[in-house]
């Protein structure tokens, strides 16, 4: 092989590996109250660590919801999106653009309230990008303490140990048939104190009362879906205590989804990152007056 060609190959490759690792993290407002929905605080977060942690990444901020410019993510592996959700999701007028780029290939990860989007159309479209979605009336969003004891033999578990944690776990998502093409990352069995409320849109319903407290079916609250067109999605419905960014293993499940999503090559003890400090945690989070 000739020194140019050979060179102009090994240029390609380099880029194109640059590329696929270049990840778009959407940032909607925040909102609840200081320590909750800290949607840009857990982002600027989450890409710092990717950069540091992933060789070769590139992972971008975009504040305040969709870019302006929309082509920056013509070239991303891996789109993340922490932001409110319900009836004015952030990516309600751009269905067709997301529709398109997961087509590409392009891994989508959704995490917490971005879970939530109204049943039908979107939610079928939820269901093909990433697996599920938080559909009213069937699933839940209370707050307890969830233990992970055991994990499927899958990337995004890489150097992930049992751990506990409390957050706003939503649980009882609806899927897609039979679960197909889903591994389930982290899954518990709720306490039955997450079902004493009266039945409501988000707080509780006879099908989950029947899948938990008869069943006792261990619910997927976090997981992983291969799409048939090579794509991958990740959904995570934990992410409302900004705190909780500080626990490793909490952390490193996102950050190794991301990376899988982006189709990146995951450690096998996962992406590392520094563990941050009360005082770096409290810097990302809003400002009360």
């Amino acid at each position: 092989m000739k020194p140019i060609l050979k060179i102009t190959l090994i240029l390609a490759f380099l880029s194109t590996n640059l590329l696929a690792q270049k990840i778009v993290f959407i940032a909607g407002p925040d909102s609840h109250g200081k320590g909750e929905h800290e949607h840009h605080g857990g982002s600027t977060l989450l890409v710092k660590a990717m950069n540091e942690g992933l060789p070769g990444a590139n992972a971008v901020l975009v504040q305040n919801g969709w870019p302006k410019d929309s082509t920056i993510l013509n070239d991303a592996a891996a789109i993340v999106i922490y932001a409110d959700g319900g009836g004015d999701h952030l990516l309600m007028p751009h269905l067709a653009e997301i529709d398109r780029l997961t087509k590409k290939g392009v891994g989508l990860v959704m995490l917490h309230f971005s879970l939530e989007v109204p049943e039908g159309k979107v939610g079928n479209h939820f269901k093909d990008w990433i697996g599920g979605y938080f559909e009213i009336n069937w699933s839940v969003n209370p707050v307890w303490e969830a233990a992970f004891s055991s994990f499927p033999d899958h990337p995004i578990a890489s150097g992930v140990k049992p751990f506990s944690i409390q957050d706003e776990w939503y649980y009882h998502m609806r899927f897609a048939d039979n679960m197909k093409n889903i591994t389930p990352i982290l899954q518990a069995l709720p306490p039955e104190s997450t079902l004493k409320g009266k039945d409501g849109t988000h707080s509780n319903n006879p099908a989950v009362r029947e899948a938990v407290l008869t069943k006792k079916q261990l619910q997927p609250v976090a997981w992983a879906l291969e799409r048939p067109d090579g794509g991958r999605g990740f959904g995570f419905s934990g992410g409302h205590m900004h705190k909780n960014w500080g626990n490793d293993n909490f952390r490193k499940v996102v950050l190794n989804a991301i990376a899988w999503t982006a189709k990146a090559q995951i450690p096998k003890e996962g992406i590392p990152s520094t563990t941050p400090t009360e005082a770096e945690l409290n810097a990302l989070t809003k400002k009360v007056e």
